[in-house]
């Protein structure tokens, strides 16, 4: 299958890529509880032991350690057998009381107003459960909070639920999740807190106590609204502009202008806007002819530097040991494709695509396990730090997408991102993952960020053909 793909790739790309196809060809040649309790028992014999001579002790201990296993076996293969989870713990919990708080939180939110949280929750009268532990990955619920909520929830008997936990990236904020409905608005309530002035400098403890009282209220969606309006009104664009996809414009995010000798010099950052979104004021009008200028220069310096990476990329395949590379066919694959979109690219948003497929195929080469694509908000930000859940602002739902550490630190600070743009149907200069779809693979799959396998990659879509049918669209 790679390898009929490659070959479809090559085909695309025309004649000059007759070298590279040679390229192809060449790959196809191609108890732990019974450890702690020994340790236990070889540590406390010599304390009750002390007349035993030292000569034989090695040999007492033997014989000794030999009979205690016998009995220590059963019992600590009983105790792992009757270990529990942390969400069956946490469940557990949450059957006496509707309010759970792990030991790293206890200072931010004490016994004393954990007592009062279990007071306020009873007198709503909702079914509301608090679980505030850390979440990290690897964790029991792989640094996740909808994991938690979920875990959580399968294992409590109530059919109706409405339940509070701290957010998977930032420690002072909370999600609301609600079955078998949102009957409450119980996502919105929560998610309203920290945008909420009164609640800026606020704790936990504070935190948690105002989102059962919005999820009480029953009118979540509407404060949400309220409470986000600045920053939607900061962002937001003329009433006929909607986005391709039929959404929302609460985040098309305005143009700031920046010196042209400044575009010039940074490479890909012409199509770039600096959304910022509690940004108050205006976009400074930019003189068309400045930016026209700074873009083409900006683009063509990238092209430059797209190709000098498609090249080095074959020829770091060329080098490459067949036999000894599992993942060459995905890298030459990879490589036919970042040709493929290089000959093809109309502007920065392709050749952007091509630094995806190339950083694609590098990662084929390493046989990195794992890898963290570009950047999913600017991939000419470089590789990303890590994965990071993201809600775009006004909507509900959550993605979790590979960012650079520039990015991350902005969504800690809740400022918006500096994102890459692409140009809609009617000519609006939008984020590059407003277009549709079926017009863009870079929007499809966020230049590799969101695509979770390699055979899902962006070099078997533009082999697929992916690539020139979004040319070729209306």
């Amino acid at each position: 299958m790679l390898s009929d793909r490659s070959d479809r790739s090559d085909r695309s790309h025309g004649s000059d890529w007759s070298d590279r196809s040679k390229w192809s060809k060449r790959s196809k040649r191609s108890k732990r509880s019974i450890r702690r309790d020994r340790k236990r028992v070889i540590a406390a014999l010599p304390t009750v032991l002390p007349a035993v001579p030292s000569a034989v002790l090695p040999m007492v201990l033997s014989a000794v350690l030999s009979a205690v296993l016998l009995a220590v076996g059963p019992t600590a293969s009983a105790r792992a057998a009757g270990s529990t989870s942390p969400g069956e713990r946490i469940a557990g919990a949450l059957r006496t009381s509707p309010v759970y708080v792990d030991g790293a939180y206890s200072d931010a939110v004490p016994p004393a107003r954990q007592k009062q949280l279990v007071a306020q929750i009873k007198k709503t009268g909702l079914p509301i459960k608090v679980v505030l532990v850390p979440l990290t990955k690897g964790d029991g619920f792989d640094g996740d909070s909808d994991v938690l909520a979920r875990v959580v929830h399968d294992r409590l008997p109530q059919h109706n639920l409405i339940l509070i936990t701290t957010d998977s990236d930032f420690t002072d904020s909370l999600n609301g999740y609600e079955w078998p409905t949102d009957a409450h608005q119980s996502s919105d309530a929560v998610a309203s807190v920290e945008f909420l002035d009164e609640m800026r400098d606020a704790g936990l403890a504070d935190r948690t106590a105002k989102a059962v009282e919005l999820v009480a209220e029953g009118d979540g969606t509407k404060v949400y609204k309220e409470a986000t309006k600045g920053l939607r009104d900061s962002s937001s664009t003329p009433p006929a502009a909607t986005s391709g996809s039929g959404g929302a414009t609460w985040w098309l995010w305005p143009l700031v202008a920046v010196p042209a000798l400044a575009l010039i010099t940074l490479v890909g950052r012409s199509l770039v806007r600096s959304r910022r979104s509690r940004s108050r004021t205006d976009p400074v009008a930019f003189p068309q002819v400045v930016f026209a200028t700074a873009r083409a220069a900006n683009e063509a310096e990238l092209r430059r530097r797209a190709e000098d990476e498609v090249l080095a990329l074959g020829e770091a395949t060329q080098a490459a040991d067949a036999d000894g590379t599992p993942g060459l066919q995905h890298a030459l694959d990879a490589y036919a494709a970042a040709g493929t979109v290089l000959d093809a690219a109309r502007g920065i948003p392709d050749l952007a695509g091509v630094l995806a497929l190339v950083a694609e195929g590098q990662d084929a080469l390493t046989g990195t396990p794992s890898p963290l694509p570009l950047c999913f908000f600017n991939p000419l930000h470089g590789r990303a730090a890590q994965r990071t859940t993201w809600r775009p602002l006004g909507r509900r739902e959550r993605l979790k997408v590979a960012t650079c550490q520039p990015c991350t630190d902005a969504l800690r600070a809740r400022r918006a991102p500096e994102v890459l743009t692409d140009t809609t149907e009617d000519g609006r200069e939008v984020p590059y993952f407003e277009i549709p779809g079926e017009r863009s693979v870079w929007a499809a799959t966020g230049y590799g960020a969101l695509v979770r396998n390699r055979e899902d990659g962006l070099a078997g879509r533009v082999a697929r053909g992916d690539f020139t049918r979004s040319l070729n669209s209306p």
